[in-house]
């Protein structure tokens, strides 16, 4: 999958990819999310996805169902060293699903990218004028 990453004024760098543009945006202009939180929001929406589809294959409904993720970040270094995501599920929703709906949301492709990080290859080409 390729991406096109461009800067399309003041603090912006927007991404694009299949038709769809991911705005990030640093303070103090915060006119989109900082890239680091859609990297963020990626983790638990990921999750998300797998717990819907768990739901959906069981016809479970998913009314009041929500994750809440934690962030916490190391004191000395400021880096992000858990994650702690909570599905929270209303009173009615069948007990026999918790520890599958944890299992579902640990499917993640995210967090498993996470776990097996990739290699990074960042270079510079000069384009060419036409």
């Amino acid at each position: 999958m390729e991406m096109l990453i461009d800067f399309p004024g003041g603090s912006r760098v927007d991404a694009h990819f299949r038709g769809h543009t991911i705005a990030t945006d640093q303070p103090p202009a915060d006119s989109a999310p900082m890239p680091f939180e859609v990297f963020l929001a990626s983790i638990g929406t990921c999750a998300g996805i797998y717990v819907l589809g768990f739901c959906r294959q069981r016809n479970l409904p998913t009314e009041g169902i929500r994750i809440v993720q934690r962030n916490h970040a190391n004191a000395t270094n400021g880096m992000v060293d858990e994650i702690e995501l909570e599905i929270q599920v209303p009173p009615t929703f069948p007990a026999q699903y918790y520890d599958a709906l944890v299992r579902s949301a640990e499917l993640c492709k995210v967090k498993k990218t996470l776990e097996n990080p990739p290699t990074f290859n960042v270079t510079t080409k000069v384009l060419e004028t036409a």
